[in-house]
């Protein structure tokens, strides 16, 4: 783990916790702005922004089925994001991780 991950790890971690923390970890990395936690606040962004996107078009199916498999998909992605942030990794987190970093390449 090098010094930017561990000088950006609180801010990378309370990203991930709502997008509150999504919001409030912005404001913690806007002076510094260290890449590790900027990196980690466009993942977290992302993840809650699908959550918020899939859950508005699976609301209009009811199906425990359907419901299931999209919190299992959230869950892996903000499980692997916020277990890279603890761990001082940037892993991106599946499938649109990477979709992720060039959508909100502006926060830094």
């Amino acid at each position: 783990m090098s010094y930017s991950a561990e000088q950006g790890k609180p801010a990378a971690i309370v990203a991930y916790l709502t997008i509150i923390g999504t919001i409030i970890a912005y404001f913690m990395n806007n002076e510094s702005k260290n890449p590790f936690a900027s990196f980690h606040i466009r993942q977290a962004l992302g993840v809650h922004i699908t959550f918020y996107v899939l859950g508005l078009l699976v609301s209009a199916f009811d199906s425990w089925l359907i419901s299931s498999a999209f919190y299992i998909f959230v869950i892996v992605l903000w499980g692997y994001g916020i277990v890279g942030a603890i761990q001082g990794q940037l892993n991106e987190v599946p499938i649109l991780g990477d979709k992720f970093q060039k959508w909100f390449n502006t926060i830094t």
